[in-house]
């Protein structure tokens, strides 16, 4: 078994060698190094892995010392099971979910680690830039509640007022209210969230204790937010948060999920076992000096 990094990068991907040659090429920018990056290919035909420009991009990250894995996973059995099934190589006590669409900042996953580290919780996410509505200002689905102390758990539910913290993540919200608030890299601050799409750092351990993607059996294989309902329950035992600035921006390409009768929040429950969930309770935070 490979000596566990910190942390586990994690990529799903389907049909998209140029969006995944961008995507592995801003990891291999990061300026924190202590990671590994696994790649769970599903497109069709052959492997995207022999596709020139994602080839190079993996030349390139192996040349400059990161470790890849790169594997084909088929047949497809729905997003949950290629999510279950890169969870179950992660060695490293923290691992990134991160979507093969995504432009990440050099210093993110540096700035990830310090949060979750510092907060002790089961995930610390940055939401998506959507940059194709810069000019599109929506004061008024830019309100933020931000942790203030502490992050702690909290139980979110479809149709809740919490629920609506989502519309923050939509077009470039969030851009928008880190460049109201004056926010940098050296004012990082967390707040509150429904969920996060695209790129969630978990703590392995908390993740896999909330059950992490085992509920994909009980999915059809065209489902959707199974990483929603994944975050919902790690949220409930252990606490989550977004961090702003975000530092990740999307590529906006057209959904490789288009079939989204069945949300898995709306169809499976919110909660583990009772009694796991009972038995749970949030890490202290250090104490400051």
């Amino acid at each position: 078994m490979t000596p566990a990094g910190t942390v586990d990068v994690l990529v799903p991907t389907c049909n998209r060698p140029c969006a995944l040659a961008v995507t592995l090429t801003s990891l291999a920018a990061q300026g924190f190094r202590d990671f590994r990056v696994i790649i769970s290919d599903q497109s069709d035909g052959g492997s995207v892995f022999d596709q020139p420009e994602v080839a190079a991009v993996l030349r390139f990250l192996r040349a400059g010392g990161r470790e890849v894995l790169a594997l084909r996973h088929l047949p497809r059995r729905g997003m949950a099971e290629q999510r279950a099934f890169l969870l179950s190589l992660v060695n490293a006590p923290y691992c990134l979910f991160l979507d093969d669409d995504v432009i990440l900042e050099s210093d993110l996953l540096e700035r990830l680690h310090a949060a979750i580290s510092a907060q002790r919780c089961g995930f610390v996410g940055s939401a998506l830039h959507g940059l194709s509505y810069i000019d599109d200002v929506r004061p008024h689905q830019q309100a933020i509640e931000f942790w203030e102390s502490g992050v702690m758990p909290e139980r979110v539910t479809p149709g809740s007022p919490e629920w609506a913290r989502h519309h923050l993540h939509s077009a470039a919200n969030l851009f928008h209210v880190q460049a109201r608030f004056g926010l940098d890299r050296d004012k990082t601050r967390l707040y509150r969230v429904a969920w996060i799409g695209g790129c969630v750092l978990f703590d392995t351990r908390k993740l896999r204790e909330a059950g992490g993607f085992d509920f994909w059996t009980a999915l059809p294989e065209a489902h959707c937010g199974e990483d929603v309902l994944a975050q919902l329950r790690v949220m409930e035992r252990y606490g989550g948060c977004g961090m702003i600035p975000s530092g990740a921006y999307h590529m906006e390409l057209p959904t490789t999920v288009p079939q989204r009768d069945v949300d898995a929040p709306k169809v499976l429950p919110l909660s583990c076992a009772p009694e796991a969930a009972a038995a749970a309770q949030p890490e202290p935070l250090p104490q400051q000096e």
